[in-house]
């Protein structure tokens, strides 16, 4: 159990322990949750309760009366070691320097699961994100979901739940019939066939004469001597091939990968999409008119309704997300489905609540995350992405320009609701006005001391730590023992940018720690506090380098 909910825990004891001695009426409505949390201010404890404001008004006493009166039926012990109220009726815990010294060792045997919590109990969920046609390559706008995603999955993993990871294969519908006209077009082109132009809305960027190029010198003529339509076809195939296996290595460089790849065609090719409009129509949610078929979402509180099936016959992408959504609490039995979308796909939200709603499962059981745009800040220029033009930014570029652990932090250092400005010249900056520099340096700072008194075959292990009284070390534990709490609190808001803000705290208390305690030591007198400072110090580092894997960074031994 996490510490704050030990106390919470505790906390209703000793409110039910004061209703038993009449002291404050029986009927209080205690709440489930945010009963105890950290306050503000370290003066105040490292836990605060805010109970004794909330029930003033029905008790009809001040509320530092009442906080008094839980105070004093609370039994100190174990995590607690003291209790105390403050104006205008709080009730403050500290914890106890026995037990947090305690700790180091448990974060020491916990080791490469430190953090982990059940909050999840094995549920299971899945994260769809990045999911963009696959047109072109992941350009920045892309990459800030798929940062987001990434990380919030190995936060979900963390916390204790079944964890999938899938990128849904747009393959089918006009925008990919557009992309093998204009790559047979490039292909032919490379050929010497320039009477073959890119048809109107067509895909215009400078990768596309690469990939034209490409399979111009795999296949030669072999698809200018076929009918054309069965040459686009088939040459378009090997294009969305060829695209994806570009889209999963740039990724890859940025330390995202996913279980499944799924592709929209099997929705057609395997009967889901039928079964799922048959079932739309089956409970009269479909209704036709002027030549096309529509979800009449607005009976179940959209907006509008919806085409699901336009005049010519073919699907819409929408009809496409209904047969998915279908297949993913249906067909696979997810318990949770988080889609990471970004911002353009804001207005699609709704309908896709009412589509839970037409397929009678839970909308709380459908999350959809926007992220919002990204702005690249490098001399005030702003390069604005659009695969078919050919201006873009890619993924690919900004890794080779700032590197994949900037890409991760950064992207994840902002709410996904906040537009956001990734500062080139900052993630490239090696000192501690970059935060990945900053983050990273106190890791490698860690194994640099542990190396050393390795190299100089001081053997700790026999460290005692209840040496460990300095504030210094024990505000560094404090800091420590926030990692599960911040997995728990980011498997229920779903806001992932907690990740970056701790490690920079988490940070900052090593190198508090470092600069006021010193470590290691060749004076004989000091070896015992050396040895319990090289524990705190290994425990310290299992909790960055912890917080460094959910992020997706790596935990450099040497900078």
């Amino acid at each position: 159990m996490l510490v704050r909910d030990t106390i919470a825990t505790r906390l209703k004891d000793a409110i039910h322990k004061a209703q038993n001695q009449s002291l404050i009426q029986s009927d209080l409505e205690i709440p489930s949750t945010g009963l105890v949390e950290r306050p503000q201010k370290s003066e105040n404890g490292d836990f605060a309760s805010s109970f004794p404001l909330r029930v003033a008004k029905s008790v009809k006493k001040p509320p530092l009366e009442i906080a008094q009166i839980i105070a004093d039926s609370f039994e100190i012990g174990g995590c607690v070691g003291a209790v105390f109220v403050a104006p205008p009726g709080f009730i403050n815990f500290k914890l106890s320097s026995d037990w947090l010294q305690e700790q180091v060792e448990k974060i020491r045997d916990q080791a490469e699961v430190f953090g982990n919590t059940d909050t999840g109990k094995g549920r299971s969920v899945q994260v769809e994100f990045v999911s963009v046609n696959p047109t072109g390559p992941v350009h920045v706008g892309h990459a800030r979901g798929a940062v987001l995603g990434s990380a919030l999955a190995n936060a979900l993993s963390a916390a204790g739940f079944d964890v999938t990871r899938e990128y849904y294969v747009n393959d089918a519908g006009t925008q990919m019939e557009l992309f093998y006209s204009s790559t047979f077009a490039r292909y032919a082109q490379a050929r010497g066939r320039t009477d073959i132009g890119i048809p109107e809305n067509g895909y215009q960027g400078a990768y596309l004469v690469e990939l034209g190029e490409k399979l111009a010198e795999k296949y030669e003529d072999k698809f200018l001597k076929m009918d054309e339509q069965k040459a686009i076809a088939e040459l378009g195939e090997e294009a969305l091939n060829l695209m994806l296996q570009v889209i999963g290595v740039d990724l890859e460089r940025i330390g995202v990968n996913f279980d499944v790849w799924f592709r929209e065609k099997t929705l057609y090719e395997d009967g889901k999409y039928e079964a799922a409009i048959n079932y739309l129509r089956g409970r009269g949610l479909t209704e036709i008119h002027d030549g096309a078929e529509w979800f009449t979402s607005t009976a179940l509180g959209d907006e509008k309704d919806n085409v699901i099936v336009r005049t010519s016959g073919a699907p819409t992408y929408f009809a496409s997300d209904i047969a998915y959504h279908r297949d993913k609490f249906i067909g696979r039995d997810f318990n949770q489905v988080i889609n990471i979308w970004g911002a353009d796909h804001q207005g699609h939200v709704p309908r896709m609540k009412a589509v839970m709603k037409a397929l009678e499962l839970d909308p709380e059981r459908l999350t959809i995350l926007i992220a919002q745009l990204v702005t690249l800040k490098s001399g005030g220029d702003i390069v604005r992405a659009s695969k078919r033009t050919g201006q873009i930014v890619t993924l690919a570029d900004l890794v080779e320009e700032v590197g994949p652990d900037a890409c991760r932090y950064f992207f994840l250092a902002r709410a996904a609701e906040s537009q956001m400005e990734f500062d080139l010249e900052l993630a490239k900056r090696e000192s501690s006005e970059n935060p990945v520099f900053y983050v990273q340096y106190a890791h490698a700072r860690i194994a640099g001391i542990l190396q050393q008194a390795s190299d100089r075959r001081i053997d700790w292990q026999d460290g005692d730590v209840s040496l460990l009284q300095d504030d210094a070390e024990l505000q560094l534990l404090k800091k420590m023992l926030q990692l599960p709490e911040i997995i728990d609190t980011i498997a229920i808001t779903l806001a992932p940018h907690a990740l970056p803000h701790y490690s920079i705290e988490l940070a900052t208390a090593f190198h508090g720690f470092y600069d006021h305690c010193r470590v290691l030591s060749s004076d004989p007198d000091d070896e015992p506090m050396m040895k319990a400072r090289l524990k705190l110090v290994e425990s310290a580092k299992i909790a960055l380098s912890r917080t460094l894997q959910i992020m997706g960074m790596n935990a450099p031994e040497t900078m």
